[in-house]
C-alpha cells in the first residue's frame, strides 16, 4: 500500500481512539510523513502484544506497533515532534532502529529528545534537525511548517503540512492560553491566514472536548497556590508533571515570597528543569537548592516539587509516603498539593496514595479541593475547539487524542461550526483526504486487532 500522487492519506497507529501513545502518518506522492511517537503506561488488566497481562504495581511501557511503517522505512520521509511530553516523543529511542529517519522539532523538545537517546547510545546516530516557530522544512513531498500554539509543556508546535493537492492542520496538543507565563505564546491570525489559504483536513486534539468553557491560564494559578502553601505550618510537597516548566515557574515565585526553599525531587523533574535551562526556557531567578539539603531545613522553609502525582511506583511522593525517601520524612502537619488532575485509569492509585498520606497525619489538598484554581489543563475546552474552527475553516474534521466520547463530541462541535464532514475513526483506520474526500477503510496491514485488542509492543 503505497500513496501516489494524487493521494493524501492520514493513518494513525497510536493515539486515536485513546489518550496517549500518539503515532501518525501522512502519506502522499510514495512516501510517508509521521508525526509524533509516543508511548503509554497502561492500566491494570491491559492486554499487551505478547499476550501478557499488567498488574497493578508493574511499571511497563507500551507504544503503538510500528510494523507498517518499519516494512516501508525506505518511503518514510521523516518524523516530526509537536512536543517533548512522554505520550509524543517517548518510543523514539525505542522505535527509531527500526525508523531511521531524520527528526524534526524545537529547540526545547530537541533538548529532552538528546537526553532519551544518550541513554540508548544513539545520540550520534540520530539526525535532529531544530526548527524555529514559523519555519517551513521540505521534508519528501511534505511541506511543514511550525505553527506556534500553547500547552502545558514549552514550544509546543502545530503544524501546516502542505501537498501540491491538499494542506492538512495538524493541532498537536494545545489550548489557547492569552498568559502561557513561558514560551511563545499563539496569534489568531496565524490560523485565520490558513483559512484563506484553504485547509482540506484538520487533524485535531479531543482530550477536553467534553469540558464545557474555556482553559484555565497558568498565570491564573498563582492565587491559589500562594493560598494553599501560605497557610501550611510544616514542609510543603507539591506534585505536577514535571514538564510544566511554567508551573515550577510559579511556584518559585511563590517560595520567595513565602520565605521557602525550593528543591525539585524525581528525576523527571531534574531532568526537565536542566533542559529548560539549555534550551533557554528557565526563569534565572527560580534558584533551586539541592534536595538533600531540605531535610536539614526548619519544616516551615522547605518546598518541595514531587513526581508521582499519577501515583505511580517508585516516584518521589510514594517513596515520600512509604517512608523510604533518602532526603527527608513526611510528618504530621506536613501538606502535600496535587497540582494537577488524575489520567484516566490512574484514580486509583491516586486515592490510595492520598489515603496514605492523610493516614500519616498529612494535609492533602487537591484541585478538587480548593475554592480556587491550583491546576489548569493543557488541552482545549469546547469553547477553544469552537474558536479554532472558526478561524481555520477546514473542509473535513478528524478528531483525533482521545476516547470515543471525546471524540464522537468534538465531531458534534466540528459540525455545529459548520464543517462539512467530519471523520471519526480509530487506529488502524485509513483516511482518504484526497482524491474521494470523507472515505475511511481499516487497514490490516497496520496490526489492528480490533478496538479491544490493540497491538502494543511492552517494554519492561
Amino acid at each position: 500500500m503505497t500513496p501516489d500522487h494524487n493521494d493524501l492519506w492520514f493513518l494513525p497507529l497510536g493515539g486515536t481512539g485513546e489518550i496517549g501513545m500518539n503515532l501518525n502518518l501522512y502519506g502522499h506522492d510514495g512516501q510517508w510523513l509521521m508525526v509524533d511517537c509516543g508511548v503509554t503506561f497502561p492500566k491494570p488488566g491491559r492486554i499487551a502484544a505478547d499476550g501478557t497481562v499488567h498488574h497493578r504495581g508493574e511499571p511497563p511501557v507500551q507504544m503503538a506497533d510500528p510494523a507498517f511503517i518499519a516494512d516501508r522505512r525506505d518511503q518514510l520521509a521523516g518524523l516530526v515532534i509537536t512536543h517533548a511530553h512522554e505520550d509524543h516523543v517517548g518510543a523514539v529511542p525505542y522505535l527509531w532502529p527500526l525508523l531511521q529517519c531524520p527528526i524534526y522539532t524545537s529547540r526545547f523538545t530537541a533538548e529532552i529528545l538528546r537526553r532519551k537517546l544518550a541513554e540508548f547510545d544513539l545520540l550520534h546516530r540520530v539526525p535532529i534537525i531544530v526548527v524555529e516557530t514559523g519555519e517551513s522544512r521540505q521534508i519528501g513531498p511534505f511541506n511543514v511548517q511550525w505553527l506556534a500554539l500553547t500547552h502545558s509543556i514549552p514550544d509546543p508546535n502545530a503544524l501546516m503540512i502542505r501537498t501540491g493537492i491538499g494542506n492538512i492542520f495538524h493541532s498537536g496538543d494545545w489550548k489557547l492560553d492569552d498568559h502561557p507565563l513561558v514560551g511563545h505564546g499563539y496569534s489568531r491570525q496565524t490560523f485565520t491566514d490558513l483559512a484563506d489559504e484553504g485547509v482540506a483536513a484538520m487533524v485535531c486534539d479531543s482530550t477536553n472536548a467534553t469540558v464545557a468553557g474555556h482553559s484555565i491560564s497558568e498565570a491564573a494559578l498563582h492565587e491559589g497556590l500562594l493560598r494553599a502553601v501560605r497557610s501550611a505550618e510544616g514542609r510543603v510537597v507539591v506534585t505536577c508533571f514535571g514538564s510544566n516548566i511554567a508551573r515550577l515557574h510559579t511556584l518559585g515565585l511563590i517560595a520567595r515570597e513565602t520565605g521557602r526553599y525550593m528543591g525539585l525531587l524525581g528525576r523527571s523533574l531534574i531532568n526537565m528543569s536542566g533542559a529548560a535551562r539549555a534550551a533557554g526556557v528557565w526563569d534565572a531567578a527560580d534558584r533551586l537548592i539541592n534536595p538533600s539539603h531540605l531535610g536539614y531545613l526548619p519544616r516551615a522553609e522547605v518546598l518541595a516539587v514531587a513526581t508521582g502525582s499519577q501515583g505511580e511506583p517508585r516516584t518521589a511522593l510514594r517513596r515520600l509516603a512509604a517512608g523510604s525517601h533518602p532526603d527527608f520524612e513526611l510528618e504530621a502537619g506536613d501538606t502535600v498539593i496535587f497540582s494537577a488532575r488524575a489520567i484516566p485509569g490512574n484514580e486509583e492509585a491516586i486515592d490510595a496514595l492520598i489515603s496514605k498520606l492523610r493516614g500519616m497525619g498529612v494535609t492533602v489538598i487537591t484541585a478538587e479541593d480548593s475554592a480556587v484554581p491550583i491546576h489548569a489543563s493543557g488541552h482545549p475546552a469546547q469553547e477553544e475547539l469552537q474558536a479554532m474552527y472558526r478561524w481555520v475553516r477546514p473542509n473535513i474534521a478528524i478528531p483525533v487524542h482521545g476516547e470515543a466520547e471525546h471524540m464522537d463530541t468534538h465531531a458534534d462541535i466540528a459540525k455545529g461550526c459548520g464543517v462539512a464532514r467530519t471523520l471519526v475513526g480509530r487506529n488502524g483506520d485509513l483516511f482518504m483526504i484526497r482524491p474521494v474526500p470523507g472515505m475511511r477503510r481499516q487497514i490490516a496491514e497496520t496490526g489492528r486487532l480490533g478496538w479491544d485488542k490493540q497491538t502494543l509492543v511492552r517494554v519492561d
